[in-house]
């Protein structure tokens, strides 16, 4: 019996656990595909759209050179709402009463966490899969074993060629279970240490801003 022809005929539990572990399996690898493109595209845009940043004449128009840049707005919102305070944007009037540098850094936390959130988009899906999955398919092997034995019980006399068969396609679900898991694990953990990487670049460019719209505009 192959192990399509078993999940067909095993019972509920096991249908859905191996459902799940699909359904695991497809979102885990939806995340990572997506990721890697992001993470590549990352490296380099943050890298160029930061020395754009800082060859531009003045902090007004540096927003438009590092806009093209940027394809996934990991640099520019920081750019653009420096740039915005930077002018004297209008803003709410409690906001007026804090200080310039306190009215930077709550402008620029907020951009950066809007761009450290798509940075870590789909972390925690794979951190739930990668500690779930082992456990789903776990569930499906005991179920799977404990079934076999009751159907085996049934027919009055048990044999290690009769259980081996079983047993042996209950395990798939284990199998199923790791190889859900694993690559999520992995892809969590260098996904990880990417996206430190550059969130560490991003916070340090949120720094440098702030210092430089800390003080006001010089006047010509």
């Amino acid at each position: 019996m192959t192990a399509l022809q078993w999940l067909r005929e095993a019972d509920g539990v096991i249908q859905a656990c191996a459902a799940v572990l699909l359904a695991m399996s497809v979102a885990s690898w939806a995340v990572i595909l997506y990721k890697l493109v992001l993470m590549a595209h990352a490296r380099t845009d943050v890298a160029r759209a930061t020395q754009a940043l800082w060859a531009a004449p003045a902090l007004d128009g540096a927003a438009r050179r590092v806009r093209p840049l940027d394809r996934h707005a990991l640099v520019w919102p920081l750019v653009q709402a420096a740039a915005d305070l930077h002018a004297g944007g209008r803003s709410d009037a409690l906001a007026q009463q804090a200080t310039r540098a306190q009215r930077a850094t709550r402008v620029l936390r907020g951009a950066l966490h809007a761009a450290l959130s798509r940075l870590r988009w789909g972390q925690v899906l794979l951190g739930t899969v990668g500690a779930t999955a082992p456990f789903v398919g776990l569930l499906g092997t005991v179920w799977g074993i404990q079934h076999a034995l009751m159907q085996l019980a049934g027919n009055g006399q048990i044999s290690m060629e009769k259980l081996a068969g079983p047993v042996g396609e209950a395990l798939i679900m284990t199998a199923a279970g790791l190889a859900a898991a694993i690559p999520a694990v992995l892809a969590y953990n260098g996904f990880g240490r990417s996206v430190g990487e550059i969130e560490a670049e991003l916070e340090g460019l949120a720094h440098d801003l702030q210092a430089l719209i800390a003080e006001p505009p010089a006047e010509g």
